[in-house]
Formats: C-alpha cells, sequence, structure tokens
C-alpha cells in the first residue's frame, strides 16, 4: 500500500553542528527508526501498472517546467514543437534518472566497503545498511521508469562509467573525501527534484511518485552524510585539511556537470544548437546564477565544517563558479529560474 509522504524533515532529528560520540550516536539511532518507520517499496509503492502511470509520447506533463529547468525556459526549446518538447522532456528527465542510479549504484557498493571496516556495535553500521537498502530500491525504481521511457540514455559520461568501478574504494581509502563525493551525487538531483516538485507544475503521475519518494528518503541520506562531514572535519590533519578544503568545490563541480549537463549524444539527438548548450551550461549569467543556487546547503556545511576558512579555500569556490551566500537552513527554497535564460 502506498504511504503518504510528509515533508522530509518531519523524519530528521535537529542537528546541532557540534556534537559528543553519544549525541552523534542518539542522531544516528533516530535516522535508523525513521527508516524503519517510513520507507518505500519500489515495486510496492509505485502502482506500474495503473493506468495512469503509462508513459505516453503526447503527455504535454512531460515538457520541461520554464520555472526550475534551464533548458525549458531558453527560446530555443520553446519555440519548437509540443512533440518535439515532449521527446526532449522525456529524454532528459530519463538521463537525470539514469544517472542517478549509477550514482547511487556506486553509493551503495562504497557504503558495503565502508561498513566492512566497522566494529561491532557501530552506530553507523546499522544507518549505513539501511541507507544501502533505500537505495537499491531508488536504483529500481529509477531504471524501471527509464525503461517505461524507452530513450536510449546512457547516463554519466564515457570516462566516469569507466572509472565508476574504482570509486568505492575511497569509502575505505579516504572515507572524508568519499562521503563528499555522495553529497556532490545527491545534492544537485535531490535540489532539482525538490524544486520541480515546489514549483506545482502538473507531471507525469510515474515521475511525481518516484521523485516524491525519493526526496522523502534522500532527506535522511543527505542529512547523514552533512552530519559524516561537520563531525570528522576536525579531527583532519593540518594538511589532510587543506588539501579537502581545496578538492571540496572541484568534486562538487566535477559531479555537479556530470549530473547536469546533457551529453553530446543529446544534443545530437534533438539537434541543439552548440551555443544553446553553452549559454545553458554554463556561459550565461543567469546559468551561472543557476549553478551558483545548485550548492547553497554544500557552502553552508562547508563553513560549518571550516573548509571555507582559507583564502585559497573561497579562491577554489570561485574558480569553479559555485561561490555565493551559504543557505540558512538546509534545503532552503531557491529564487525561481523563470525567464532567467
Amino acid at each position: 500500500m502506498s504511504q503518504t509522504i510528509n515533508p522530509p524533515s518531519a523524519d530528521l532529528p535537529d542537528i546541532p553542528v557540534d556534537v559528543s560520540p553519544e549525541q552523534y550516536a542518539d542522531i544516528l539511532r533516530a535516522l535508523s527508526q525513521a527508516s524503519v518507520d517510513r520507507h518505500f517499496d519500489a515495486f510496492v509503492d509505485v502502482p506500474w501498472e495503473h493506468p495512469d502511470f503509462a508513459v505516453r509520447s503526447d503527455d504535454p506533463r512531460w515538457v520541461l517546467p520554464a520555472d526550475v529547468d534551464p533548458l525549458g525556459a531558453h527560446p530555443w526549446y520553446q519555440a519548437q514543437s509540443l512533440e518535439r518538447r515532449i521527446a526532449i522532456g522525456q529524454w532528459r528527465q530519463a538521463n537525470i534518472l539514469k544517472v542517478g542510479l549509477q550514482f547511487e549504484n556506486i553509493l551503495i557498493r562504497g557504503i558495503m566497503q565502508y561498513v566492512f571496516t566497522l566494529p561491532n556495535d557501530s552506530p553507523e553500521y546499522r544507518y549505513l545498511t539501511h541507507e544501502a537498502t533505500e537505495e537499491c530500491h531508488h536504483t529500481q525504481m529509477f531504471q524501471e521508469t527509464v525503461n517505461r521511457i524507452g530513450a536510449p540514455v546512457e547516463g554519466m559520461p564515457w570516462l566516469m562509467r569507466r572509472i565508476a568501478g574504482l570509486l568505492p574504494w575511497a569509502a575505505s581509502a579516504a572515507p572524508f573525501g568519499f562521503f563528499i563525493g555522495v553529497l556532490a551525487g545527491e545534492e544537485p538531483i535531490d535540489h532539482t527534484q525538490k524544486a520541480i516538485l515546489r514549483s506545482g507544475q502538473e507531471l507525469p503521475p510515474v515521475l511525481s511518485r518516484v521523485m516524491e519518494i525519493h526526496v522523502a528518503e534522500e532527506a535522511r541520506h543527505i542529512s547523514f552524510a552533512h552530519h559524516y562531514v561537520r563531525r570528522n572535519a576536525p579531527r583532519l590533519g593540518p594538511i589532510e585539511k587543506r588539501v579537502m578544503a581545496m578538492l571540496f568545490p572541484v568534486i562538487m563541480r566535477v559531479l555537479c556537470d556530470v549530473i547536469m549537463v546533457p551529453s553530446a549524444s543529446f544534443r545530437r539527438e534533438f539537434g541543439i544548437p552548440r551555443r544553446v548548450m553553452k549559454d545553458l551550461w554554463w556561459r550565461s549569467p543567469a546559468s551561472r546564477a543557476r549553478l551558483q543556487e545548485l550548492f547553497g546547503d554544500v557552502r553552508m556545511l562547508a563553513d560549518q565544517a571550516g573548509l571555507r576558512e582559507t583564502r585559497t579555500a573561497r579562491w577554489m569556490w570561485k574558480l569553479c563558479r559555485i561561490d555565493g551566500r551559504p543557505s540558512r537552513y538546509r534545503s532552503e527554497p531557491s529564487v525561481a529560474f523563470a525567464g532567467q535564460a
């Protein structure tokens, strides 16, 4: 039976910046209990065979929302026929889901690598195995949706797919960097999906339901990663802390591009002019503002963890073009994107 999805924050404990080991364990127990109390099954909580959940090539609800998706707001896209806008929208949503499930596949393997190193009675072990279970259901939901859309999307760029098998080893070799990478994979998709759901635009029921479930459970996953980074940043040595402060924005920017920037095959498939692609990712002032908006929460986290204190670190955020005002609180809504492209 489908469950009603309340706002993600309803499931999350209040998380102070500085916590004792006992408080950290309490937070993890609360997150674990939330996973027990409210979780979803990919093939129970999504009514795949319901007629309303069919994917149709004439469904205008697949048109990209102008107030959220930069391509949806662009005059070139808006000048296309309805049939073509639907096809482009389906391909784009399918590719974002494909990239998402590929990231979550890496995350699941990395979690298993990390928990293998944990001692008995570790509260991290229990929570992270809950998270891995939920991520497995997300990959099933995403892949099922991609299959039903039917677009021949590949997801991540070729090079990223080739090195994906190596990335989970970072979870045991360099766990702090790994969980920054986890946030880099989770935050852009989560931010985008929340913006789409907040926009009030009518979505295809299958896409809306998958997003609702993903956002509800991802809130716990992002909460853990934020708290892991805050708690462990003070434990880094001085050299390691400087290195991680420099790498933090680089990891965010690189993985953001993997998720958000459509592939060259997408441009060729739909004959999208190269100038349109460059304007949207990330040459125009509006698209640069959009890029900065994606990282308000992680800028807040970097400040709380003391990873933007030095001039060099702040310069690196600017160099990656993801500097700006940090969020005042997690999931603070960003400025609407409509009409900026």
